[in-house]
């Protein structure tokens, strides 16, 4: 038993060294896709036509609950005046009009959230592209995203984020592109 554990660790010992030669080979880049997004035209209109769909169903929604705000002050006025099988049926009524509102509202996020999905999918797909081609071009083995990084050795990795900008054509701020990627 001794000897195969001697032996085992001889033989990590022996490969060790072709483990480490072959870690610092490894090209690693990183790049923040969420600033290439956000300085992209693209994605300034794909947030116009979401605050856009928002706002029409926020006017939607404000609506129902409008109704729902008069019905109840209608009940409250009437409530004296209503038998116990009336008031009991007419409470029914707004527990459920109150039910279709929130019902309404929880379709409403969702939509909107598919809606957002939708439209930042070829936004994603377009970055994902750019950075693949970059990272490609420059022999990178690895692309790490930026907001995620620690720490980040200058001398080891390449920031990728200039010139993933420039195939997406557009501008980034060198020091702000530098400093969002180190987490500084």
């Amino acid at each position: 038993m001794l000897k195969r554990f001697i032996g085992a660790a001889l033989f990590a010992l022996l490969l060790l060294p072709s483990f480490v030669v072959q870690a610092q080979s490894i090209k690693i880049g990183y790049v923040d896709p969420e600033v290439l997004i956000a300085n992209m035209g693209e994605y300034r209109t794909v947030q116009q036509q979401i605050q856009q769909n928002y706002q029409q169903k926020q006017t939607a929604l404000e609506s129902m609950a409008q109704d729902l705000q008069e019905q109840v002050q209608k009940y409250q006025k009437q409530q004296p005046l209503l038998s116990e099988t009336t008031r009991q049926q007419r409470e029914q009524e707004l527990m459920q009009l109150n039910n279709e509102v929130q019902q309404a509202a929880a379709r409403s996020d969702q939509e909107l959230a598919q809606y957002e999905q939708q439209l930042m999918e070829p936004i994603i797909t377009k970055v994902e592209t750019a950075i693949n081609k970059i990272a490609s071009a420059k022999g990178l083995d690895i692309v790490l995203r930026a907001p995620m990084i620690v720490y980040v050795n200058e001398d080891t990795t390449t920031n990728i984020m200039l010139d993933v900008a420039k195939e997406l054509g557009i501008e980034v701020d060198e020091e702000a592109a530098a400093a969002e990627a180190t987490g500084n």
